[in-house]
């Protein structure tokens, strides 16, 4: 029953993928017919329509999926809208740029960006119906999970994480991992999914045993060996099975690769972004006067220390009284200005300087101040495996994470990047990057008392 119902689930996605790929085709396919073929001097015959209509559906797809799109009955609605409509903007703006070039009418031109960007509003409106409609029927035809907790004797939140999607998971009961195996295997069957939250390694073994043998699906957070091993490479050298684990990060191609597109990035950026910069600058002057940016000491790839510029956020000489300390939800160290930048993360956006000198790259861990660092490895000393790698302006602990996600699950995700860079992770990463900007959730602080934790 569980194949069956895990089958269709995959089998509805797949639909779902396929018709929110045919609303944009389909409507792209119309706009061009109706007004943007006429434009050109010589309109495309059908032949010509078409691969217009297919360059455009294969982009879409491409940016769809790297926006998170596609994740009906995954993620939220909220999170699939965001990225339909981010990903529609910007297959509508390369379109628009690509007619441009081939029309080469001056005159055209405001008639073709106006195309373009009806198009765009309708793709929003429409992707956000579908996608809305979509996943209200998803959660209809398949209920979440009934779970069974198996709970460890330490006291954390996961369960409380996993409640907040009732959509997805019910924990219907749970059970200390002191209780008789026996009575945990009986619980496990009259459930659909294991919750395994911080249960010790042998009993955790045991009963992934009794959840594969039963097929059950079950779910846990991995511990630091369980993500360097993840990615280790299969050998068969010998009659019995060996894995590698190489541990040594980009190779030299990679290293050279991901450098020059981090140059590339940073360039772009900056151009880009250089009128943003210009008014956050002046709009921060002239609230109280003070510096425009912020430049602080952080650590890198093998705790090598460099000066991050941001702009700045906090009253002037914010930790004089205070000492180093991350920002709370409710702050009063940050000005109004502050916050909204904050909010939109505006105030990161000098960080393309950094990037561009070579003392961060786009993607990797966040630069943590150094004796923020330190405090953070008395309590998780693995937490200098994360500077393995350069640190980054976006990564998977910023776009999978929020501002006050805990340090050791903040240390979880940056060692799975470590573990499987890669320069198609990078793009992928900065492409979900855009999506968290609109996320809210992203940016909350830690508690009141700004304490690392």
């Amino acid at each position: 029953m569980n194949n069956r119902m895990e089958n269709m689930k995959r089998l509805y996605r797949i639909i779902s993928n396929i018709v929110i790929t045919m609303v944009v085709t389909v409507m792209f396919a119309f706009v061009w017919e109706k007004w943007l073929n006429v434009l050109l001097d010589r309109p495309f015959l059908t032949l010509g329509g078409t691969t217009m209509i297919v360059i455009y559906m294969v982009i879409a797809i491409f940016f769809i999926h790297g926006f998170g799109g596609y994740e009906i009955g995954v993620s939220r609605i909220s999170h699939a809208s965001i990225g339909c409509a981010l990903a529609s903007f910007i297959v509508n703006f390369l379109m628009m740029v690509f007619t441009v070039m081939m029309v080469g009418y001056r005159r055209l031109v405001p008639g073709i960006v106006v195309a373009y960007l009806e198009l765009f509003l309708g793709d929003v409106l429409i992707l956000f119906i579908v996608t809305y409609f979509l996943t209200w029927l998803y959660r209809r035809i398949f209920p979440p999970y009934q779970m069974l907790q198996i709970h460890g004797e330490h006291v954390n939140n996961l369960d409380h994480k996993m409640g907040l999607r009732r959509d997805k998971y019910v924990i219907a009961e749970t059970v200390m991992d002191t209780a008789p195996f026996t009575k945990i295997v009986e619980r496990i069957d009259k459930y659909d999914a294991v919750l395994i939250n911080d249960v010790p390694s042998e009993l955790k073994n045991r009963i992934l045993k009794v959840c594969f043998d039963r097929g059950k699906r079950v779910y846990f957070t991995p511990k630091i060996s369980d993500i360097i091993v993840k990615e280790s490479e299969e050998l068969n050298l010998f009659d019995s099975p060996l894995y590698l684990s190489r541990n040594t990060g980009f190779s030299l191609a990679q290293r050279i690769a991901k450098r020059t597109i981090d140059i590339i990035l940073a360039l772009i950026g900056i151009i880009l972004t250089s009128p943003v910069m210009i008014v956050v600058a002046v709009m921060i002057h002239s609230y109280d006067k003070g510096p425009v940016f912020y430049k602080q000491e952080r650590y890198t790839i093998h705790k090598k220390k460099f000066m991050v510029i941001k702009f700045r956020s906090m009253i002037v000489d914010a930790e004089k009284n205070t000492g180093a300390r991350l920002a709370s939800e409710n702050d009063d160290r940050i000005t109004p200005i502050g916050r909204l930048i904050r909010k939109t993360r505006i105030d990161e956006i000098p960080q393309f300087f950094n990037i561009l000198k070579g003392d961060m790259s786009f993607v990797g861990p966040r630069p943590e101040r150094p004796e923020i660092h330190e405090e953070y490895c008395q309590r998780v000393p693995e937490f200098d495996f994360r500077l393995s790698v350069k640190a980054g302006l976006t990564g998977y602990a910023q776009v999978f994470g929020k501002y006050n996600t805990t340090t050791y699950d903040k240390l979880k995700f940056d060692m799975i990047y470590v573990q499987k860079a890669s320069i198609l992770l990078d793009l992928q990463l900065i492409l979900l990057t855009l999506r968290v900007v609109f996320q809210k959730e992203s940016t909350e602080g830690v508690d009141e008392s700004g304490k690392v934790r």
